[in-house]
């Protein structure tokens, strides 16, 4: 199906806020244990390409986004089965690199216990990973642990002397809020800043990961707490210099002479439901 709403979203993300876009990829409700040889995986990873990377003049292959183009993908992996995922990883990456249209990134988003279950295969050393989304939650690893068990160091070492990519970045994925993750996974204040001041000390530290953006809207004031224990600044950055060439979608948008209806409420007290936080038309949240 075709979702001009979310293309032209893209678009302004990249354009007028400077953010870079990745496509998540398989997911928790993921099954179907990857892919039955090399060549299939190969050939997914293809299609891939030419749904959400750059135009390909000539391909039929349908483009859920139109000429929106994401800036990389992400590897999201929960089933322990997952077959012939690093010729699929790897085939995206080359497919990047050849193209010089932009810098595009790889990342995945392992759980915090090393090695990961389902990430191992790709993770090894095999392929080229720009940064991992740590989910440092739901196990005796996680930020709710620090300092005793948190196990930072275990994934900077990953970054320095295992991954393919000796600058490999990791972010430190946490919770958003309390629902984000299973009981007793949501940290203090004092651990988050604890973790990221530790983590902040070693050159493969890349930022904080939050699950998810449903929980952060509820949870007002999180997300300035965080920029504060990086030592960044909550501004947006500027819109990118002229010179910069990127996609461009048209949005369209249908006028109403009805009533205006009040914005809905979100399931854990946010102005938007759980799932509705992608902005667009009709968008009512922050």
């Amino acid at each position: 199906s075709h979702c001009p709403q979310v293309a032209a979203d893209i678009v302004e993300c990249q354009q007028t806020y400077g953010k870079t876009i990745m496509m998540s990829l398989f997911g928790s409700t993921y099954s179907e244990s990857g892919f039955s040889s090399s060549s299939a995986a190969v050939s997914a990873a293809q299609e891939i390409w030419a749904m959400y990377g750059p135009v390909q003049s000539g391909n039929s292959t349908p483009r859920p986004f139109g000429n929106a183009v994401v800036d990389g993908f992400d590897f999201d992996l929960e089933d322990p089965i997952e077959n012939n995922m690093e010729p699929f990883a790897a085939e995206l990456k080359t497919l990047m690199n050849a193209n010089t249209s932009k810098k595009f990134y790889l990342s995945a988003a392992p759980q915090c216990p090393y090695p990961d279950v389902s990430d191992q295969s790709f993770l090894n050393g095999q392929v080229a990973f720009d940064w991992v989304n740590v989910q440092f939650y739901n196990n005796g690893c996680g930020v709710s642990h620090y300092p005793t068990d948190f196990n930072w160091a275990t994934w900077d070492n990953w970054a320095k002397t295992v991954s393919a990519n000796k600058n490999a970045k990791v972010l430190i994925g946490t919770p958003a809020n309390v629902g984000g993750a299973n009981a007793g996974s949501f940290p203090t204040d004092s651990q988050l800043s604890g973790a990221i001041n530790l983590a902040k000390g070693s050159s493969s530290f890349g930022g904080v990961m939050l699950w998810d953006m449903a929980q952060l809207f509820s949870n007002t004031g999180y997300l300035a707490k965080i920029v504060a224990d990086l030592g960044g600044s909550s501004s947006p950055p500027p819109p990118p210099p002229p010179s910069t060439t990127l996609a461009t979608v048209t949005r369209t948008s249908t006028a109403s002479t009805g009533p205006t209806s009040s914005p809905p409420s979100g399931g854990n007290g946010g102005s938007v439901p759980q799932w509705g936080q992608c902005g667009g038309n009709g968008y009512t949240g922050p």
